[in-house]
């Protein structure tokens, strides 16, 4: 049987139109012209990306690893490019009241090998005092390479929060390319995913049909009251969203040794 969009008998609420399989292929093919489009744009971007200037600064600037103060030309491995993310620190909180957001990129990034075949290397960069950062790396359970940079200026130190890009010649080296915000997002395949389903992130501020779910709402501790929760979720033990003080970033709950807590350390939450 046929059905289209407008039968209120074959379709259910909150969920997309049934149709048969030749209206929903020409639905799709229509989509994918602007797909198509849309990845054109983004190598576009990408050729202008490589086309940027740099900035050269000092690659002796000592930051602190496992094995204490190393020069940041140690972060290359001996390749010719890094890739770094610079993840946001609160001095003195608890592993669950470190960045939810910030939380997330390690998770996702957990094995360079890819980059490592291309000549690219990848390391974490964090203001946090190395005592506090090495108790979270292995808490986390976090493989890559962790370093703090703390007091260190730009382009190795400065705000957290970004993805940066360098370049070695020699011993030279030099920033290429620094994003932050949703630019940071290309390391999250979670989200690139979640984007294809019919649902999408569950995030506040997408634009859904009208009947949709609504993004759960979480207790803020920002005004206090309800908020859509967003990519950087904090839930309680039983995966229900919250910002309380029994929350924790969400991949921080598998990780062993992970139970109900009561303090995150610090006020509100990141941004």
């Amino acid at each position: 049987m046929t059905t289209t969009p407008e039968d209120p008998t074959t379709t259910p609420h909150g969920r997309p139109p049934v149709v048969d399989l030749a209206t929903w292929q020409a639905a799709r093919d229509e989509l994918l012209v602007r797909e198509k489009a849309h990845t054109r744009e983004g190598d576009a971007i990408a050729a202008a990306r490589r086309r940027l200037p740099m900035v050269e600064f000092d690659g002796t600037v000592e930051v602190v690893g496992p094995d204490g103060p190393v020069p940041f030309l140690d972060l290359f491995q001996g390749r010719d490019e890094l890739v770094v993310y610079k993840h946001m620190w609160h001095d003195g909180a608890p592993h669950q009241g470190q960045c939810e957001g910030c939380t997330t990129v390690p998770w996702h990034m957990k094995d360079a090998v890819y980059l490592n075949a291309r000549g690219v290397s990848f390391a974490l960069l964090t203001t946090g005092p190395w005592d506090e950062v090495a108790p979270y790396v292995e808490f986390m359970g976090y493989p890559q390479p962790w370093y703090s940079v703390r007091g260190l200026d730009e382009p190795v130190g400065g705000e957290m929060g970004y993805i940066a890009c360098f370049l070695r010649d020699g011993d030279r080296t030099f920033l290429t390319y620094s994003t932050t915000g949703r630019g940071c997002e290309r390391v999250n395949g979670s989200l690139g995913l979640l984007d294809m389903t019919p649902y999408g992130r569950r995030e506040g501020w997408e634009d859904n049909p009208e009947g949709w779910p609504e993004a759960p709402q979480a207790g803020s501790p920002v005004g206090g009251h309800g908020a859509p929760i967003c990519w950087y979720w904090r839930t309680d033990a039983d995966g229900n969203a919250t910002w309380g003080a029994t929350s924790r970033p969400a991949p921080q709950w598998t990780r062993p040794g992970a139970t109900p807590v009561e303090t995150l350390g610090r006020d509100g939450h990141c941004h």
